[in-house]
């Protein structure tokens, strides 16, 4: 039994050399693009509580944008891999086409949504108690900050079509490199315009929302440049732009298989910044400590991530070439793979939690909170990492409807309710609601495990 189990969760050497040679490069951009976040997170955290709180404010509900940007072209992204694994350029280019139109049409939605309800969506965080801090001036700041962080919605969509579409094909090195400027230019510029040193004016927040925005066009014009630079290797990108056209029965089955993933993004999205208004009732001290557990949470969360990415790209192609006992196997080991790891993971981060919130200029009792959020998420990692796995196997095979009921609709259904109760109708120590909520979700390991053991997921959907 050993024996069969061994050959079922583990690989050889040139297994792991080549899901690591796909990780890693994600795990590196993604590791420190949310290092120098958690580093411009700690850098406006010393100007306050109540600036921090703003932009950790701001930040959630731009997340619910950044997912549906995810959602809207992950759909399209699905036939890219398997176009991808067939070497059928024309089919690239039609995702490619597809995402970036779908991209448009959510990035003008998000700016109509903020500029028409900024102020109520920003205000719905901080209608609890003033514990912590200046409610009104954590309201001043937020707004401030998202005004100027509408500016990096273009090159931030535009960067999504392009990354996306060279990790469906096997590129990851590049936008890693991409992600490495972006990030340096981010930490210069947080460092000179928050503070204002070396003759730049001192922008609090503001300057912070100005270098977010200046990395993200930096990153934006890298990634371009290279993509149609080296035509030689990137072959579908000849001829991209001279025409928009995709065939009307491809728009509906991009459209069929993403539909359910762009709705799945923005309900998720939209739940996971519900549940952090859930704990926002019980004041900016709780904002403020969860903002902070979530920013260290986010750079240790990187290894499943990257592992999620892996499975989409490497089980992706091997579908769309037909091996459908080869993608069986290597989506086990993967998954196994990405548990293991996140128990060491998480086991360092649990012992860290004590240390990271020390770097914050804000209350004793958020620092507390801060603590043992992340204590609490460290101890639930394994979990994240097995669902975040599962959830990519079942989409890497289009079954987008089945990763809906997965996702988006157990966190309105089960999550949501659970933490509205409990946040609002009794005393309950938010840390505990925290982790009600992270235990109902081994609801959700049972249902992917079945699902993915069943192997629903094994089609080839461009063949």
């Amino acid at each position: 039994m050993r024996t069969n189990l061994r050959k079922k969760f583990l690989g050889d050497r040139a297994f792991y050399k080549m899901v690591l040679s796909v990780a890693v490069p994600i795990m590196i951009q993604n590791g420190i693009t949310n290092f120098v976040n958690l580093l411009d997170n700690i850098m406006v955290g010393q100007t306050g509580t109540e600036q921090m709180s703003g932009v950790a404010i701001v930040n959630q509900l731009i997340m619910v944008y950044f997912l549906c940007i995810f959602g809207g072209l992950s759909g399209a992204g699905i036939f890219t891999a398997q176009y991808y694994g067939q070497k059928d350029d024309q089919g690239i280019r039609h995702t490619f086409r597809y995402k970036l139109c779908m991209a448009v049409l959510l990035t003008l939605g998000a700016v109509f949504i903020f500029l028409a309800f900024g102020n109520p969506l920003v205000n719905m965080y901080l209608n609890g108690s003033s514990d912590g801090g200046d409610l009104e001036a954590a309201l001043s700041y937020a707004l401030t900050y998202l005004h100027i962080m509408f500016l990096s919605f273009p090159p931030f969509m535009i960067l999504q079509v392009y990354v996306s579409t060279l990790r469906e094909c096997g590129e990851t090195v590049v936008p890693m490199k991409a992600g490495l400027c972006a990030v340096l230019v981010n930490l210069v510029f947080n460092y000179l315009l928050i503070y204002g040193k070396f003759g730049f004016p001192e922008m609090g927040v503001a300057g912070a929302a100005v270098a977010t925005v200046l990395s993200r066009y930096v990153e934006a014009a890298i990634v371009i440049v290279w993509t149609h630079l080296h035509k030689e290797k990137n072959t579908y990108i000849v001829g991209m732009y001279r025409s928009f056209k995709v065939p009307g029965k491809l728009v509906k089955k991009f459209f069929i298989k993403g539909a359910p993933l762009l709705v799945n993004e923005t309900l998720w999205s939209a739940g996971m910044a519900v549940l952090v208004q859930c704990y926002s009732v019980r004041g900016l001290n709780v904002v403020a400590g969860l903002n902070i557990a979530n920013t260290i949470n986010n750079l240790f969360n990187i290894v499943f991530i990257a592992m999620g990415d892996a499975v989409a790209i490497i089980v992706g192609q091997l579908l769309g070439a037909g091996k459908m006992e080869e993608a069986s196997d290597t989506d086990n080991k993967i998954i196994a793979f990405s548990v293991f790891c996140c128990i060491f993971v998480a086991l360092l981060m649990f012992f860290m939690a004590p240390v990271f919130p020390q770097f914050y200029n804000t209350t004793e009792e958020s620092r507390l909170l801060a603590s043992r959020f992340i204590m609490m998420q460290a101890l639930f990692m394994p979990q994240a990492a097995f669902m975040h796995a599962a959830y990519f196997t079942l989409r890497a095979g289009g079954n987008t409807i089945v990763t809906f009921l997965f996702d988006s609709v157990f966190v309105w259904c089960v999550s949501v309710p659970a933490a509205f109760f409990l946040s609002r109708y009794t005393q309950v120590y938010a840390v505990a609601v925290f982790a009600v909520i992270q235990i109902m979700d081994w609801i959700k390991c049972i249902i992917g495990f079945v699902l993915v053991k069943k192997g629903v997921w094994l089609k080839n959907i461009v063949g």
